[in-house]
């Protein structure tokens, strides 16, 4: 993922191909995913544990529950991880190049994913958005139910009663929680495939399983509690007097930490990590099986 490739395609295909990868990956990684991360918001809505949770989705909404939101998931990925996956790899040959062609430091790997996490959060926070609504709709009592029937009506509504702006509503933390995943996820899985290649003799099944395995430990560590505060921001309602429980990340952040204390930023925490680490592996299959099928075509 790190190393620079001898030969890179030039023309309007060299530019779009590592943002086409990137998100195709990550949308066919999402289909996998998506039940996780739905059983994930429910959690962090406090419904109960994992299990709990899961039972309920089955018993009272169906198997079908388990995947609403499934075509914002996919229209996040089309964005976000599009955004993030294309600019990192660019980003990150222009500073292999510069570093003439030696392998990157750690802290530059960091940065690099910092900024890659920034550049897909500004695009991908309608989508996400509409994600967060449409996985806790059902958990809202009716008469405050929305009704997304998709991501794209989810769009509409949200343009027509709240503005434009308000697709980049919860926007802040959003950007800090994926510069957060993204140093956490895409530095530590760069060092640790190194590790377990070069130093452990690993084969390549096992080197990914393990490297995902422990970007995924820190790509939660460091971006749950941002999640945590960006949910809380984007699926609030209004009271009777028109007042919203918190006044801006800040004021969530806080009020949480006086109500549950430190630990109450990790809500969900085994359930979450769970779903990240297979998403990272998964859409690095995906996306080393997609470069082998562009390579025996000429792509």
């Amino acid at each position: 993922m790190a190393e620079a490739k001898p030969k890179s395609p030039t023309g309007v295909w060299g530019t779009v191909k590592p943002f086409a990868n990137g998100g195709v990956s990550g949308m066919l990684a999402t289909c996998v995913i998506q039940p996780i991360d739905m059983v994930k918001v429910r959690i962090q809505l406090g419904q109960g544990s994992a299990v709990q949770v899961t039972k309920n989705m089955l018993a009272k909404e169906g198997f079908g529950s388990l995947y609403k939101g499934l075509s914002a998931g996919l229209l996040r990925q089309a964005t976000y991880t599009t955004a993030r996956l294309g600019s990192f790899r660019v980003l990150t040959s222009k500073a292999v190049e510069a570093n003439d062609g030696k392998p990157l430091p750690l802290l530059q790997k960091a940065f690099i994913g910092l900024t890659a996490g920034a550049i897909g959060a500004c695009f991908g926070n309608p989508a996400d958005l509409a994600l967060i609504r449409m996985q806790a709709d059902a958990t809202l009592p009716p008469a405050q139910r929305r009704n997304y029937q998709n991501a794209f009506h989810a769009l509409y509504r949200i343009i027509a009663d709240e503005g434009v702006l308000a697709l980049w509503k919860g926007a802040g933390p959003t950007v800090v929680r994926a510069m957060a995943l993204n140093m956490g996820m895409l530095a530590s899985y760069d060092q640790s495939v190194e590790f377990f290649r070069d130093s452990l003799g690993l084969g390549e099944v096992s080197t990914v399983f393990g490297a995902s395995a422990v970007s995924g430990f820190f790509a939660s560590a460091c971006s749950l509690p941002f999640d945590y505060v960006k949910t809380q921001i984007q699926k609030m309602q209004p009271d009777a007097t028109g007042k919203y429980p918190y006044t801006g990340s800040l004021d969530c952040a806080v009020k949480t930490l006086k109500s549950g204390g430190p630990f109450k930023f990790y809500t969900g925490f085994p359930v979450y990590c769970v779903r990240i680490a297979p998403h990272v592996m998964m859409t690095w299959i995906f996306l080393n099986q997609i470069q082998k099928i562009e390579k025996s075509v000429g792509l």
